[in-house]
């Protein structure tokens, strides 16, 4: 079998990345604030056996649709970010992140009912000691949704394609979710999604969506361990949902593309170094989107989303690669 760099045209790569500035992006999903505390541990406490970790430093990161927008505006183009954070301090930490990466959060809506979700994670001598969450998983309602919708119809018709990223806090639930499927289709814009197991049924006639085989897995009743589970999964969920594309993210074994019409494309894993995989997901669809958006055939843009993911996990927490990285990993793997 050929290797896959070998069925991927170096020159057309480089154009599509090229095409991606500018480009125009409706993200509407969960928004969350990542916040690492760092620190050292030297003793145990004495109230419990527990570690007692001095902390030293804190640092945040964009999670979530957050890490979308921000994947997508470091290659270039244009997030236009549709979310809720809380009116806290928490939520006021996020929109000026949000503003740092070059991300305006104008349509981030604020609810006074929930508060912001945030991701605190202790991290002592590189090891993750603890992880506290504060969010609200209620589905969203009342004023802030109104608000929701009215951005979706405002913002849409303008875009080249939506990222939908689900990560079960209450924003991505049937009503906005259905509605904006409806408008996308309407205006023929392509909708990639980054899944919730409980919402499946409602992604039907997505462009793509972009599960791990453990979620694939979950939805469609069989765990993927070889080839034939994977097809089984891979096949089954595309026509459950009428999708045009599954694409089933595998760690390792890399990825792969089931498509509406039959036709199927493993592409191996381009990471060369796995330091940290958080974020990965949001890097995977946000590219996939972006190469849509800018013209691509779905295989060169899921191609192009494979290098940006082996780029980002090099990294400690979500991160981001940018044209000039994304080019290189790609001419590396032509050489």
């Amino acid at each position: 079998m050929p290797a896959a760099s070998s069925l991927f045209d170096l020159a057309t790569l480089r154009s599509i990345v090229d095409r991606f500035t500018g480009r125009k992006v409706l993200v509407l999903g969960d928004l969350m604030l990542d916040r690492y505390v760092w620190g050292r541990v030297e003793r145990i406490s004495p109230e419990a056996p527990v570690p007692v970790v001095e902390i030293e430093r804190e640092s945040y990161a964009l999670g979530g649709a957050g890490n979308v927008a921000a994947n997508l505006r470091s290659l270039g183009a244009e997030p236009v970010l549709v979310s809720v954070v809380g009116d806290d301090a928490d939520g006021k930490v996020l929109c000026r992140s949000l503003a740092g990466r070059g991300v305006a959060p104008r349509r981030v809506v604020t609810d006074p009912a929930r508060p912001t979700t945030v991701k605190t994670r202790i991290i002592a001598h590189s090891q993750q000691v603890v992880r506290a969450d504060r969010e609200s998983r209620v589905d969203l309602a009342g004023e802030p949704l109104t608000r929701l919708l009215e951005a979706i119809a405002d913002e849409l018709p303008s875009c080249e394609a939506m990222v939908v990223s689900d990560y079960g806090k209450g924003v991505v639930h049937p009503g906005p979710l259905d509605r904006a499927i409806l408008l996308a289709r309407r205006e023929r814009i392509p909708v990639c999604v980054d899944p919730k197991e409980s919402h499946i049924d409602h992604y039907r006639g997505v462009s793509l969506l972009t599960p791990n085989q453990h979620e694939a897995g979950y939805v469609m009743g069989r765990r993927v361990v070889d080839e034939a589970s994977l097809l089984e999964v891979g096949w089954g969920l595309q026509k459950r949902l009428d999708a045009g594309a599954v694409l089933v993210t595998r760690g390792p074994q890399g990825m792969s593309l089931f498509e509406r019409g039959g036709r199927l494309t493993h592409l191996p894993t381009a990471a060369r170094e796995v330091y940290d995989v958080t974020g990965a997901g949001d890097t995977v669809v946000s590219v996939v989107a972006l190469g849509l958006a800018a013209g691509a055939e779905l295989p060169n843009a899921c191609y192009l989303s494979n290098h940006a993911a082996g780029i980002v996990i090099r990294e400690v927490g979500t991160a981001s690669c940018t044209r000039e990285q994304l080019i290189a990993s790609i001419a590396g793997s032509h050489v």
